[in-house]
């Protein structure tokens, strides 16, 4: 990631806001905050430049192919958690866009398939791209569930898929060639939750996971990583709206912090009825949880959250945030915009090099080595990649801010 920071402005020093606010095990009042009881506050990061030797969607500008070649966005677009899928789907749209208005002999072609982010939904979606042979490589499958439903069926067909956001670490160990993943899994994630608990200060942390893959893993590394730090832990379940028995157990621990291992749509009840209760301290959520829409569900209780996520923050890169308002409705980058974009990328960049068949880009991607907007991107054999850093964010008013690398 150094590449990225080159001449960047250092990350702003963490600043110290304390206030009095005790620690109580009654309904009243629980744990310190974020600007409360000693814990720190943390400052947003400077702006950052893109790296000069990013590989461009647009390459030489001199690609052909046939007007029937297509690359697929697989994923949520709808459901609970849509919007993480939408911030990959408007990457890629970029990538799409600026590639074709600079190779007008090479007109790809792009076909999104709605997963609602449900593995039991999303073999019907994938076995439907697969059986489209026009298309010849994938950017997807966003969550950890429904990617592990659905690696085997890319295997069969020889489909390459790289996934900008699924995180469980097993997925690269099912066996598979044709699953890349173009993010640090939560190996990497969770012994980042400690840093950033440490950062903030935090003595006690409370971790509460779903009953997704992703959650299960990942509660899994930030427990581990956290050692003697975690207060209690309990479990939810996804579509779950009452935490009240949770919320109980968190005030009753005296933690200081709460790590949720899970996605939006439960994180964001779960932080507001906290808050509800008298909950003061800091509320931290990985990246499943880090997106605007955590905010608005949360509502002035978000005040209190921080992240963790594998990704670079878009928006702090001028020349992308503005291209991605451009096709995304004046929406600032979400949550692996960044890394969606370089995704397809990559496969833009096999096809303008001659590799128009499925078993063509399944090799060039295997041999890939290329600087893109959040990493470098080369794999090992089983879909790793080597570039594995992790950011620290914040709830910033309606906005969420990086507060630097961890």
């Amino acid at each position: 990631m150094s590449r990225i920071l080159k001449g960047a402005a250092a990350f702003a020093a963490l600043s110290l806001s304390v206030a009095g606010c005790a620690n109580s095990s009654n309904g009243g009042s629980g744990g310190g905050g974020a600007g409360a009881s000693g814990l720190k506050t943390l400052a947003a990061q400077d702006k950052i430049d893109a790296p000069s030797d990013a590989v461009k969607p647009a390459g030489d500008g001199k690609a052909k192919c046939a007007g029937t070649t297509t690359i697929a966005f697989i994923g949520a677009q709808t459901g609970p958690n849509a919007q993480l899928g939408i911030n990959e789907y408007n990457g890629i749209q970029l990538a799409i866009n600026e590639h074709n208005k600079g190779n007008s002999g090479c007109q790809v072609q792009f076909k999104k398939f709605d997963t609602e982010g449900d593995p039991a939904k999303a073999t019907g979606p994938v076995t439907q791209a697969v059986g489209d042979k026009n298309i010849i490589g994938v950017v997807g499958l966003p969550f950890s569930g429904e990617s592990k439903a659905t690696n085997k069926i890319f295997e069969q067909a020889g489909l390459v898929h790289i996934t900008a956001s699924a995180t469980n670490p097993t997925l690269s160990k099912q066996g598979y060639k044709t699953f890349f993943r173009g993010l640090g899994n939560d190996n990497v994630q969770g012994p980042a939750v400690k840093t950033l608990a440490d950062k903030l200060g935090a003595k006690k942390v409370f971790v509460v996971q779903d009953d997704s893959d992703y959650g299960i893993g990942l509660a899994g590394t930030a427990t581990k990583a956290l050692g003697g730090m975690v207060a209690g832990s309990d479990k939810v379940t996804t579509g779950q709206k009452d935490f009240s028995s949770t919320v109980q157990k968190i005030i009753s621990s005296k933690a200081d912090a709460v790590f949720y291992s899970g996605y939006y749509a439960e994180g964001a009840p779960l932080d507001s009825q906290l808050v509800g209760k008298g909950f003061k301290g800091a509320f931290i959520g990985p990246d499943g949880v880090k997106d605007p829409e955590f905010i608005k569900q949360a509502g002035s209780a978000a005040s209190n959250a921080y992240f963790t996520c594998p990704c670079i923050p878009g928006d702090l890169i001028p020349s992308f945030a503005s291209a991605y308002k451009g096709v995304a409705n004046g929406q600032a980058p979400g949550t692996y915009s960044v890394e969606a974009y370089d995704a397809a990328t990559i496969l833009l960049t096999g096809i303008d090099k001659g590799n128009t068949t499925r078993a063509k880009l399944l090799d060039f991607v295997k041999n890939y080595n290329g600087a893109g907007l959040s990493k470098n991107y080369k794999w090992d054999a089983t879909g790793e990649l080597s570039d594995l850093a992790v950011y620290g964010y914040k709830a910033d008013g309606k906005n969420i801010v990086s507060v630097g690398k961890l």
